[in-house]
């Protein structure tokens, strides 16, 4: 086993405030040293979005992601026909810097998994045919009993790249994870393989490489809805949502952010226990981006640091 998760996203961009406001409005909690801003969820001790300011635009700068074994890496992603390079200048001298075929950076860090989430107060229950799993108990509170969503972890991120199966033939060969799903060659999903969300990084396909989205967890599907709702009102740019994957499953809110990429709220995301009983499947086009929700903004797939 290699890549186990997630840990974090980092982004350079001309100015943090835009930044700060939408992170935080998006439920983030936010600190800042000089010209970076971390983001946390709440409890949580890792920053899970990251911004550098200062640069000329914004811009996909790396992705942190928990592995074990690192021993064993170098000549994986060699052969994978990625890089084993330095640390980047102000960045941490722990654990293995690589890039991927397309000049994409990847820090390597082995530490331990984030402790577990603790299971909702309320759980989601839905009454359906044949099936009553809520009695005498309203599913839905006064709108003033809640309070701002709050994302509970970073789960996934989806990036753009030149090629996608050489993207994901990478991930697999040289990091050692598994392809969970694709849409022919246009957008594929990767998982750890053990104990993963249905998939940990996605690839979209675009002229070059670029930052696409970050998507955290909510509680529910009704705080993918409220916390969607509430943070397009107050980033005032284009949304998508609220609908639902047919890939991975999940119930999705996204919301653009300052610089033209996303913010994505999910909850119900597929799991894979074992990849070794997993099928990939390949699925058309028609079923790549989702099974039900408004019509696709037209810039949902735009990888604006190609502009």
């Amino acid at each position: 086993m290699t890549v186990t998760g997630l840990l974090s996203v980092t982004l350079e961009v001309p100015d943090l405030e835009p930044g700060i406001r939408f992170y935080g409005d998006a439920g983030l909690e936010v600190s800042v040293e000089g010209e970076t801003a971390f983001f946390r969820c709440k409890g949580q001790a890792e920053a899970a979005i990251v911004l550098k300011g200062g640069h000329g635009r914004k811009r996909l700068h790396h992705l942190a992601l928990r592995a074990q074994e690192l021993d064993r890496l170098p000549a994986l992603v060699s052969r994978a026909g990625g890089a084993v390079v330095p640390p980047p200048e102000g960045h941490s001298t722990a654990g293995l810097w690589v890039t991927d075929p397309h000049g994409m950076l990847i820090h390597l860090l082995d530490v331990p998994a984030a402790p577990a989430l603790t299971p909702n107060d309320r759980p989601f229950t839905i009454n359906e045919p044949g099936r009553v799993g809520r009695v005498r108990r309203s599913a839905i509170l006064p709108a003033s009993a809640y309070p701002s969503v709050q994302p509970l972890r970073l789960g996934h991120a989806l990036v753009f790249t030149p090629d996608v199966s050489a993207s994901v033939a990478f991930m697999t060969e040289g990091l050692g994870m598994g392809l969970a799903d694709r849409a022919q060659d246009v957008i594929a999903f990767c998982c750890a393989r053990r104990d993963s969300d249905h998939h940990v990084i996605a690839f979209a396909k675009s002229p070059g490489v670029g930052f696409h989205h970050a998507s955290f967890q909510v509680a529910d599907p009704d705080a993918v809805g409220r916390g969607g709702r509430s943070l397009t009102k107050k980033a005032g740019k284009g949304d998508w949502g609220f609908g639902r994957h047919t890939i991975g499953s999940n119930f999705f809110h996204y919301i653009q952010d300052p610089w033209g990429s996303w913010f994505e709220y999910f909850s119900d995301m597929d799991f894979i226990d074992d990849y070794a009983l997993w099928t990939p499947t390949n699925y058309g086009m028609e079923d790549s981006l989702a099974s039900w929700g408004p019509d696709v903004p037209h810039d949902f797939v735009h990888n604006y640091e190609m502009d």
